[in-house]
């Protein structure tokens, strides 16, 4: 691993890049069972669980796409290496996906100048045989254009995943109820965020058909989702500029921080339960689960130019020991996606500040197990 500037480092051994994708490939692929017993425990709706099933599927290929590219790093000096936030956050580095966002803009020109995959195959099945070598070129030749591959195929998580409105139904004849969901790879966190607001809509036409309004709230919510706004200023900001959209509650969930003893250099209880935990290669992580939440509890009427009153939203913030003012959310959980060798030592050393913690424990066999 060789250093980079600020907290970011390369991989730059192939076997390591390896194990380190092959490490996101168990988690991610657990991801989609954790969203499932959130259901199950009605902290999700069913249409909520769609919703974050098809970001934690993007994260996936994502994570797919990036080890077909970073496949051979450390054998040519042109194959290129993975950074990766090593301190803060253990996942790839912001910058990775807009390099893969502007690598899908011409993925179709460089598949087209590729040797298909079949002929690639063949000709490393004649230099094994016939030449007696490996073809280590011809493997990465491949590797990049299963990396494009997968690029044009789509549904991957990117850098910013513009705002989708799900209709809920209709309360009133005059009030329509969605479901806004989008989502974005936090620069300044290099983690992945993903948001679920719930909307009255109260417009003459629906919001998703609405081309006036429309347009405005998605390019609004986009540049209002950076990790280190409070919801509160998010949907207060919301409220204020769209009088006929009313935010009823507003949801974001971190997916990460991942800790590791083999990749990672965090510090704290985790990073001390992981080295206690002794685990195997593979289970050798922890990942955290962060939701916060906002909730309308009131409206009032404001005037509103001479005549005219509109709607706003009175949020409620968390009551306990001035916590809301500070975190500007009704309240916010926190939850640790682990396996069970490292659980059993967290039950083990019981580090304070995590009796409240919701533990989902991965299983041998890949169930997974809630407990609090």
């Amino acid at each position: 691993m060789t250093d980079t500037p600020l907290d970011h480092f390369q991989l730059e051994d192939t076997r390591v890049t390896r194990r380190y994708f092959g490490k996101f490939e168990k988690i991610t692929g657990h991801l989609g069972r954790v969203a499932a017993a959130m259901e199950a425990e009605r902290r999700l709706t069913r249409a909520e669980v769609e919703v974050m099933a098809r970001y934690l599927v993007g994260l996936t290929l994502t994570f797919r796409a990036l080890a077909h590219k970073y496949h051979f790093s450390g054998r040519f000096a042109h194959a290129g290496k993975l950074t990766f936030d090593r301190v803060e956050s253990g996942f790839p580095v912001f910058a990775e996906l807009l390099t893969m966002a502007n690598d899908a803009l011409q993925a179709e020109r460089h598949l087209r100048e590729m040797r298909s995959e079949e002929a690639l195959k063949d000709e490393m099945i004649r230099a094994i045989l016939h030449d007696l070598e490996i073809p280590t070129k011809l493997q990465y030749a491949l590797s990049q254009r299963l990396y494009y591959q997968e690029l044009r195929r789509g549904g991957l998580f990117w850098a910013q995943n513009d705002p989708v409105a799900v209709w809920q139904g209709n309360p009133s004849e005059m009030r329509r109820n969605f479901l806004i969901h989008w989502a974005v790879y936090d620069s300044q966190t290099n983690l992945p965020t993903i948001y679920l607001m719930e909307v009255e809509d109260t417009g003459k036409v629906g919001l998703p058909k609405d081309e006036r309004r429309w347009p405005e709230a998605q390019a609004h919510l986009m540049a209002q989702s950076l990790g280190g706004l409070k919801l509160l200023t998010i949907a207060r900001g919301f409220d204020q500029d769209f009088d006929d959209l009313h935010p009823k509650r507003l949801r974001r969930f971190h997916i990460g921080p991942m800790y590791s003893n083999a990749f990672t250099r965090q510090a704290g209880p985790l990073r001390e339960v992981l080295e206690a935990a002794r685990a195997p290669v593979g289970e050798d992580w922890a990942l955290v689960w962060t939701e916060e939440e906002l909730a309308s509890a009131d409206t009032v009427r404001e005037k509103s130019g001479w005549f005219g009153t509109v709607q706003r939203e009175v949020f409620a913030l968390d009551p306990f020991a001035g916590q809301g003012a500070e975190t500007g959310a009704t309240r916010m959980e926190r939850s640790i996606i682990l396996p069970q060798r490292p659980y059993q030592a967290l039950e083990e050393r019981k580090p304070p500040g995590f009796s409240d913690v919701r533990k989902f424990v991965v299983s041998p066999n890949g169930r997974v197990l809630s407990y609090r």
